[in-house]
């Protein structure tokens, strides 16, 4: 299905060395703010308490976030939960580590505020827990980036592969380095925003290698930046069609998902920009410098021996 069609090939390769320079810049100034700033982490990673209150009618979370910062609880974090009735309290580890003082301390903040508030549970999750979580989420990234080289090196060949995993790790780093510069709150559904945007920026990058590795064996006499420009030139309407779509309910989490999905969602808008940047201006580069060509997809005919009489 396409849009629209271009006709003539778009000279991308022409302009590799500036796109690859920015991207290399922009990847820096991302690695800069983590190291020096880091992740602001959530309630999971870090441990502390999650206690969920049920109201008979829709609350008021600006009010209770105000009470709860009044009454000393300090990086409070409060958003509805299921339902407009219903809410989610975090809050990092407090000096007093026993989760029923904490819960009642709550509870009385949220009573002066008002609604006949109803704790329904209450969990308290250790720095301990939030360690081990902390190693599977960078265990679960390790694995996917494997699985991706692997995946690739067979259906392709290794510089495919190479190419594909630097333009992916370039799109999580910059994620994360926005992460770290606004101070937005990590937690697990961005960590599962990251794993989705590895694969969804993958995606884009198997289609042109695909489109690239077709050109190769039906059209002869065009160098390999030429090759390379038909693949992308003849999958911009896809792209536009693809990531269009995805961003179009992307957005509508964003907008009108609520503090729950705000950054999960913001991770995957961030992840799609880049995603399409780095498939098509970062990953093909890439393969074009490590030398891939036409010999490399086409098997040379093995002449025959006739057979003697």
């Amino acid at each position: 299905m396409e849009f629209f069609r271009i006709r003539k090939d778009i000279p991308f390769m022409k302009h590799a060395l500036v796109f690859n320079v920015i991207s290399l810049l922009t990847f820096l100034v991302a690695v800069f703010f983590l190291a020096t700033r880091g992740l602001h982490f959530s309630v999971e990673f870090t441990g502390g308490t999650l206690i969920e209150v049920a109201y008979p009618e829709a609350a008021d979370v600006a009010k209770v976030r105000e009470g709860l910062t009044r009454d000393g609880f300090t990086d409070v974090q409060v958003q509805n939960f299921g339902s407009s009735k219903d809410l989610l309290i975090r809050l990092p580890l407090q000096k007093e580590s026993d989760s029923a003082r904490v819960s009642e301390k709550v509870k009385a903040s949220l009573q002066a505020v008002g609604g006949k508030p109803e704790v329904r549970r209450v969990e308290f999750v250790g720095p301990q827990v939030g360690k081990e979580l902390a190693t599977d989420g960078a265990m679960a990234l390790l694995m996917v980036v494997m699985g991706i080289m692997i995946y690739l090196a067979f259906r392709f060949e290794w510089r495919f592969a190479v190419s594909a995993i630097i333009a992916n790790l370039h799109d999580v780093i910059i994620i994360l380095g926005f992460f770290a510069f606004f101070q937005w709150e990590f937690s697990l559904p961005v960590l599962a925003a990251v794993l989705a945007v590895l694969g969804y920026s993958v995606n884009e990058s198997v289609i042109v290698f695909d489109r690239v590795r077709e050109t190769f064996k039906k059209k002869r006499g065009l160098s390999t930046p030429e090759v390379i420009n038909h693949a992308i030139t003849s999958t911009i309407s896809r792209t536009i069609i693809t990531h269009g779509s995805t961003q179009m309910m992307v957005l509508s989490m964003l907008i009108f998902g609520g503090e729950t999905l705000f950054y999960f969602a913001l991770a995957l808008t961030i992840g799609i920009l880049f995603g399409i940047y780095s498939s098509v201006l970062v990953a093909s580069p890439l393969v074009m410098w490590l030398g891939v060509s036409r010999e490399q997809f086409i098997k040379p005919q093995v002449k025959k021996e006739e057979a003697v009489v």
